[in-house]
This record gives structure tokens, sequence and C-alpha cells, in this order.
């Protein structure tokens, strides 16, 4: 008669005392796993939103040019916070039609308001945050970029606020009057007969 192997066959499982170490062991791994799970899912759909952006920035771009100024990189951010613009036109056209009850869109009105305000204070506020289109080298990596978010990384970003390219003139202007005044000194000295 052949023996019988031990541990080898179906064996009836247990039930589970529910205030058991090993419940709170489950219970543990379960919990850790749902945060590891929510935490990608963040991360993807963070990711994502960051994709959009830089594929808008992107298709803004001029082929011809090689690099921006910080003028020009506010000019194209304020584009960018009116990128809506005709979706709100679309929904207020829809809404002001006789007959209709309530407002239809609302919610995607709402979310665009509300993406709107939140990035104007950004960009008023701290600055937000773009693709370095000031740097040559990093401009030419971000267009040769095909939109793959593993390929994020690669791509330098740069804050810009409102505040941002008007210090800038304001800098041009002072650098100006400064070489100004170093020039008319020049040429005072030298219409100046020199005394001895």
């Amino acid at each position: 008669m052949p023996k019988i192997q031990k541990g080898k066959g179906q064996t009836e499982k247990k039930a589970i005392h529910p205030y058991s170490r090993k419940a709170a062991q489950i219970a543990r791994g379960i919990h850790q796993q749902e945060k590891k799970d929510r935490q990608k899912n963040e991360k993807a759909v963070r990711l994502s939103s960051i994709g959009e952006k830089l594929l808008w920035f992107q298709s803004q771009l001029h082929p011809d040019k090689s690099v921006y100024s910080r003028k020009e990189a506010c000019e194209i951010i304020e584009r960018y916070l009116h990128r809506f613009d005709n979706e709100l036109e679309q929904i207020e056209l829809v809404n002001s039609i006789k007959g209709r009850q309530g407002r239809q869109h609302s919610a995607r009105e709402d979310v665009i308001k509300h993406t709107i305000e939140r990035e104007k204070m950004l960009y008023e506020g701290y600055g937000i945050e773009i693709p370095d289109i000031l740097n040559g080298k990093h401009l030419k990596i971000f267009r040769e970029w095909n939109g793959d978010l593993q390929k994020l990384p690669n791509i330098k970003m740069r804050t810009f606020s409102s505040q941002s390219w008007k210090c800038d003139v304001e800098q041009c202007t002072k650098e100006d009057e400064e070489e100004d005044l170093t020039t008319q000194i020049e040429d005072n000295s030298e219409s100046e007969p020199a005394s001895s």
C-alpha cells in the first residue's frame, strides 16, 4: 500500500478570527496595496496632465526660432491661459438659446473656469512652469520630444510669472540708461579741454 504524502494534498483553510494577528496582517497588506495603487493612479493622472500641457506648448512653437525671449515666452503663456475661450463661447451660446431649462454643460464650464482661475493665480503669483524655451539646447530637446510620458524627465522646465518679462524689460531699460550715462560722461570728458 502506497504511503500518503504529508502536505501535498488539499488542506482545509481555517477560518481566521477577525481580531487575530493574522487578520491584522492581511488587513495591513490590503491597505498597503490600495495605497500603492492610489499613488500610481495619481502619478499617472499628473503626468498625463503635464504631457497635455507640454504638447500644447510644443504645438505653439515657431519652427524657425532657435531661442525665445522672456517676453515671447510670456506671450505664449498668455495664449495658454486663453485656450478655452472658444469652448466657453460655445457653451454660452448653447445656454443662451431660448426655451432651454438650466445650464447645459455646466460641469465642464465650472471645470474650465476653475482651471483658468487657478492658472491665472499661479501665473500672477509664484509662476507657471513651462518648458525652458530660452535655452537653445533645451528647446531642441523639447522639439524632438514625441509625447512619450516616460521621457518627461528629459525636458527641462522653467517657471515664468507675469512679472518675469516686466522685470526683464525694466532691467534692460536700466542698462540702457546706464549706457547712456556712460556715453554722456565720455562725450563730456572728450569735449572739455584738458587744463594744465
